[in-house]
């Protein structure tokens, strides 16, 4: 059977961009393919953290993940860092990864920025504990936003590295999947920049443990531009903020943009925030009501990771079993 792993950091709160280009999506997929979700607790640590945020942001994420759908019993939910295998497999891709394809990596290039120098081993080697992340399970397939895909990409090379080394089709080439419309929803204060956990502004984002009020005020003051809305998805292109919002319309009623231009073309924003207020509460109030049910009770939420590490820890022995006595190593 195809095998899905894919994972979010736990920095932070999640919001509507990961809702959408990711959460949703993710438990459409528990239909037709072997599910692991993982909490990637070691990511997190690449950057500034404190460690008591740090273990409420981990019960937070998997709360998130199980209020959107994907279920635990079925589907394999743990957090990274209980199951050792991840690091040490990183360490064996770490000796077969040339630094020329790290150096290629853009994301290491924004997130280090003008101080690289002080940028941490962590976060330059990340694509390498992302390819260990995803090859210990042996996945067949990987869903990706595009910010992720030369990652996925790498960890292609990294899995064929070891196989042409070691003479052997031992780890399988995953493939990504890149699903749904609206996997890239842009800031509600800047229509040309996504929508992230890390912008100051909270009115950028809404977050998945926002209120119905919280959530109606921030769509009343996203940022917009005088106009009516238009009637072709030419004309909104042309319009960030506009297309913004008609996205997160389309992507919360399951329709193309057309089909929402074609009910809202000529009106005013007022009137089409408010519609899109009705509809984002109807989606997300249920969300945000289980979250903090499962949050009331942390206890679970331990036990429900313990679980999963467990059932990902059987599968992750095996691999390293494998991996040891292809490399040579001797184990106990």
């Amino acid at each position: 059977m195809n095998r899905i792993f894919s994972g979010m950091q736990p920095t932070h709160q999640l919001h509507l961009g990961n809702y959408l280009g990711a959460l949703r999506n993710w438990v459409a997929l528990q239909k037709d393919y072997e599910c692991i979700f993982c909490v990637v607790d070691m990511h997190a640590i690449t950057i500034d953290h404190r460690p008591e945020v740090l273990r409420e942001n981990i019960r937070e994420v998997t709360a998130a993940y199980i209020a959107a759908g994907i279920d635990p019993e079925k589907n394999i939910l743990f957090n990274q860092s209980a199951v050792p295998g991840h690091a040490e497999l990183n360490w064996v891709f770490a000796c077969h990864t040339p630094l020329g394809w790290l150096n290629r990596m853009t994301q290491f290039k924004e997130k280090a920025g003008k101080h690289r120098e002080n940028a941490v081993l962590g976060l330059y080697a990340y694509p390498v504990l992302m390819a260990a992340d995803i090859l210990l399970y042996k996945a067949t397939h990987v869903p990706v936003g595009e910010d992720q895909k030369q990652h996925l990409e790498l960890a292609r090379d990294i899995g064929g590295a070891f196989n042409r080394y070691y003479e052997r089709e031992f780890f399988p080439l995953p493939e990504p999947q890149i699903l749904g419309e609206a996997t890239r929803v842009m800031s509600l204060r800047d229509g040309t920049k996504k929508m992230s956990k890390s912008d100051e502004s909270d009115y950028s984002r809404i977050n998945l443990t926002d209120d119905p009020d919280t959530i109606a005020l921030k769509i009343r003051k996203a940022k917009t531009d005088p106009e009516p809305l238009p009637e072709t998805v030419e004309e909104l292109e042309k319009r960030p903020e506009a297309d913004n919002l008609v996205t997160i319309m389309a992507a919360l009623t399951g329709r193309a943009r057309k089909d929402v231009l074609a009910e809202h073309a000529g009106s005013q924003f007022s009137g089409f925030k408010g519609a899109l207020v009705d509809v984002a509460v109807a989606t997300l109030g249920p969300i945000t009501a289980e979250m903090n049910r499962l949050l009331g009770d942390k206890a679970e939420i331990d036990r429900i990771l313990k679980r999963g590490a467990e059932r990902a820890g059987a599968i992750a022995e095996e691999t390293m079993n494998e991996v040891k006595d292809i490399v040579g190593l001797l184990r106990p």
